[in-house]
């Protein structure tokens, strides 16, 4: 091989930048170029409205799946702010669009992060073959169109406007895509997994492709993880109790809040669900650690105090504890350590110890004040204990 041939300097590599980077390695940004990938597009766009929900700025995210392949998310908070920012220039809609990190964001307890990777509209942007940006803000109606990333058009005031709000439709491009489409029901189940986190959240998700006609969901629930305990149980068999147990705190020393809910059933089945910061932990991590700590030591603590274990016996262990037990853990956290890229599992021993004492402390006085229901729980441990 000659000198020329085997010659390797600054002039072979090659630097993408912006959404030539994106469009080249999309798989880098979303995960993968099926649908799974057109989940993360749309995670990343409603990410934003619904934390202009939880800011207070907003009341309803509204996501609808068009019959021509798109996907439109609206929400009625305030407007994309229209004025420059920063040195670069262009407005705040153009920064959302073409940056990757626009500016700062509400962060920590106070947002959701819909999606693992987080990169925001601008990697849907440039994923998608045409994306439509509309902001009704302060009385005009603001309108800027793209294709691939690029703008076609300056942000331009198309008239005035009574309402407020941000709307983003994009349609992503086959060329990366092939016949890839969104689904329903994934949508909708993480559509729902927020809702039942975040208990002032509105979404509604729209399916207008269907021949026959139009589906949708509105999901909104008041009551919470009660309401997701109670949503996961009704495929369990019938309830031991009838309360969902439920609690929220704040605790100052791991920097955030537990909230959790509980109930046990007539299955043998163990199902519970983590979260952190509203992102599912499927392999857990120091808060289910400490949910198992808490759960007990206050049944363990209860039952010895009522004699409803002999003296000599040993303490319940925590896997006869869960035995038909269905329980969501979500904690919001200011600073969350995951262990792993993933962020599949949470760990600070802060949390561990936080959501034990929590836990401990809230179980321990929904036990005291039903004896009957807690009277039934210990009955069916030791039955199973027995059985086992």
């Amino acid at each position: 091989m000659s000198d020329a041939a085997n010659m390797y300097d600054a002039g072979h590599i090659q630097v993408l930048e912006g959404w030539a980077a994106i469009r080249k390695r999309p798989g880098m940004y979303i995960g993968s170029t099926g649908e799974q990938g057109l989940h993360h597009m749309v995670f990343d766009v409603v990410g934003r409205a619904v934390n202009e929900v939880l800011a207070g700025r907003a009341a309803s995210v509204e996501v609808t799946l068009t019959p021509d392949g798109g996907v439109r998310v609206v929400d009625d908070g305030p407007g994309i702010p229209v004025e420059a920012t920063g040195n670069a220039g262009g407005s705040g809609v153009e920064a959302l669009l073409t940056r990757m990190h626009p500016g700062a964001e509400p962060g920590g307890r106070h947002a959701v992060a819909t999606s693992l990777f987080g990169t925001g509209p601008c990697v849907t942007n440039a994923l998608s073959s045409r994306l439509t940006a509309e902001v009704w803000r302060e009385g005009v109606h603001w309108v800027q169109e793209y294709a691939r990333g690029v703008a076609l058009t300056p942000l331009t005031a198309v008239g005035p406007t009574d309402r407020s709000g941000t709307a983003i439709a994009f349609w992503p491009d086959t060329e990366i895509f092939g016949t890839a489409e969104c689904s329903f029901a994934v949508l909708a189940e993480r559509f729902r997994e927020l809702a039942f986190l975040n208990r002032g959240l509105a979404v509604s998700l729209t399916d207008e492709r269907p021949p026959g006609g139009a589906r949708s969901v509105r999901l909104r629930f008041p009551g919470g993880a009660r309401d997701f305990v109670a949503f996961l149980d009704a495929q369990a068999g019938a309830p031991v109790h009838p309360d969902v147990i439920g609690f929220e705190r704040e605790d100052p020393r791991m920097s955030g809040t537990i909230e959790g809910a509980l109930r046990w059933s007539g299955s043998h089945e163990q199902r519970i669900l983590s979260y952190a910061n509203s992102e599912p932990t499927p392999h857990g991590g120091t808060h289910t650690a400490g949910f198992h700590d808490g759960v007990a030591a206050a049944v363990n603590a209860y039952a010895r105090e009522h004699r409803l274990l002999p003296e000599e016996a040993p303490d319940l262990g925590a896997d006869r504890i869960g035995d038909g037990l269905t329980a969501v853990v979500s904690v919001k956290l200011d600073q969350p350590e995951f262990s792993g890229s993933t962020r599949g599992v949470l760990g600070g021993a802060a949390v561990r110890a936080g959501v034990a004492r929590t836990v401990r402390r809230q179980l321990g006085t929904w036990l005291e004040g039903h004896p009957e229901q807690a009277a039934a729980i210990v009955g069916r441990i030791n039955r199973g204990t027995r059985q086992g």
